[in-house]
């Protein structure tokens, strides 16, 4: 079943810049080397400190497996420098 995930990020003041740069290097990431990934954007919300990633997989293994990559933990570990708390997850089963 495909599995979809929408990750609301916020960013304290000022840097966001920093943290877009970082994230946009996981998108390309992502989407270079995860075949079983559907879709994984970054967009930014109505505040300027707000972003979201917007990702969708074919199966709960390729979810895992994303978890699982270097780039999705260096990266991420990169991005948590900027971040104003813990992100807002919802995930999701595909259901038509």
């Amino acid at each position: 079943m495909v599995q979809s995930i929408v990750a609301t990020i916020k960013v304290k003041p000022g840097q966001e810049a920093e943290f877009q740069a970082v994230a946009l290097q996981l998108v390309a990431a992502v989407n270079a080397n995860e075949p079983g990934c559907l879709l994984y954007t970054l967009s930014k919300g109505d505040e300027p400190s707000t972003f979201v990633f917007m990702e969708r997989y074919a199966d709960e293994e390729a979810m895992k497996a994303h978890r699982g990559m270097e780039h999705f933990k260096t990266l991420g570990r990169a991005m948590g420098a900027f971040m104003d708390g813990a992100p807002s997850v919802l995930r999701m089963v595909e259901l038509g």
